[in-house]
């Protein structure tokens, strides 16, 4: 109800001063990054990685979503069974399926497929080089057919830099090019210096291009050079000039020897700088993320989990089990109660084993949860184990345990 006072009043003149005060710009915030503790007796360490769609505590493992979905999984699977909290796009994929209107009409990869946790792209430089009868590399960039329609594509950095920022991931990657595993010295010598070229003009047009869904995109460079430890030295060295936010090691499990594998991480974990995450590209199995963890690697993704798993192969707590051996037919334990997900702790062997012999797709499904879900323990596991101070110890017990075949 409304009231009018019935006497009236004078106000004294008031004099209105406008101020105008400058446009305030806001900057968002970088992709953060706190070593919350270092292993006192190796490289590795426990951290926290900071984005705009939330953290990520380190080592971390990240499902592969190469065509914005995980195979077989669902995102509310990723999210409550496998307990994931960063995933990876393609940015090669993206671009070709759905195309990039899809994705920027729906405001990114994120609203697009539902995944409200940071998302990684690759710049999809694997998988143009790995086209090698139907591309061609200049120092412009990649001309190439796409493997859906044959039609042709030019890939150049700056193009690279324009998709990602249209596909919208919280880290996006620079466009390398990657040569393979044993690669003679002259080759990779050639191969790492136009990577560094491109990386060049990679970060011209990241840096004059915004943001474009309301969060902070963030660069990493990736170093490579083969097997070869002075290029392996120039690429760190030049990659750390940057100052990127993270760096990449690109460039390995790519056909050369484990041991040279490991020989080449180390190696790169020395000389990037120990203040930002190092992300070791496409490594691998769960003995080879513990040993790269011990070096200080912070970060991983693979396809052999879900892949593994479509093809009846089960990492667990215990060791490797192949589903399809007839031992499993009447083993109703379930498939591994070592490890926090209600999948794994929920059906049994046997079970698996007859979907998987029936080609059932829910056994394509439980295999890759299960898989993944046991990635995703390990490494949490490894974090536990250098914050607590025991993790060498730990480490060299699982590398023996877990190659076992049961």
């Amino acid at each position: 109800m409304l009231f009018l006072w019935p006497v009236p009043f004078h106000l004294p003149a008031i004099t209105i001063i406008f101020i105008v005060l400058p446009a305030t710009i806001f900057y968002m915030a970088s992709l953060g990054f706190e070593i919350n503790h270092s292993d006192a007796v190796t490289g590795a360490r426990a951290g926290t990685i900071t984005t705009d769609h939330g953290t990520v505590q380190t080592p971390i493992f990240m499902p592969v979503g190469t065509a914005g979905t995980v195979k077989a999984v669902t995102q509310q699977q990723l999210e409550n069974d496998v307990k994931a909290r960063i995933i990876l796009g393609n940015t090669y994929h993206l671009y070709l399926r759905p195309g990039l209107e899809v994705l920027e009409k729906a405001g990114g990869l994120h609203r697009f497929n539902g995944w409200h946790h940071p998302i990684l792209t690759d710049s999809g430089g694997f998988q143009v080089f790995s086209l090698a009868a139907n591309r061609k590399i200049n120092e412009d960039g990649v001309l190439f057919q796409s493997h859906i329609d044959g039609s042709r594509h030019l890939f150049t950095p700056e193009k690279v830099m324009d998709i990602q920022r249209t596909i919208g991931g919280d880290i996006i990657m620079a466009f390398d090019e990657c040569p393979p595993g044993g690669s003679e010295y002259q080759y990779a010598k050639t191969s790492m210096e136009l990577t560094h070229r491109w990386l060049d003009r990679c970060f011209a047009r990241f840096k004059e291009t915004p943001d474009k869904y309301g969060y902070t995109q963030n660069l990493f460079p990736i170093v490579q050079g083969g097997v070869h430890h002075d290029l392996r030295k120039i690429s760190c060295e030049y990659i750390s000039s940057k100052e990127a936010t993270g760096n990449a090691i690109g460039g390995l499990s790519v056909g050369e020897p484990i041991d040279k594998m490991y020989e080449i991480c180390n190696l790169c974990c020395e000389l990037l700088p120990a203040a930002k995450p190092r992300y070791l590209m496409g490594v691998g199995t769960p003995w080879n993320i513990l040993e790269c963890i011990e070096m200080g690697v912070d970060m991983f993704d693979c396809v052999m989990p879900t892949r593994n798993g479509r093809n009846a192969m089960l990492f667990t707590s215990n060791g490797i089990i192949n589903i399809d051996n007839k031992k499993w037919e009447f083993d109703y334990s379930v498939l591994d109660e070592g490890i926090d997900c209600g999948i794994s702790n929920y059906y049994s062997k046997a079970y698996l084993r007859h979907l998987m012999k029936a080609k059932e797709y829910l056994g394509l499904t439980i295999a890759s949860v299960h898989n993944l879900a046991f990635y995703l323990w390990l490494v949490n596991q490894a974090r536990e184990h250098i914050i607590a101070g025991d993790f060498k110890s730990w480490k060299q017990e699982m590398v023996i345990r877990l190659q076992q075949k049961l």
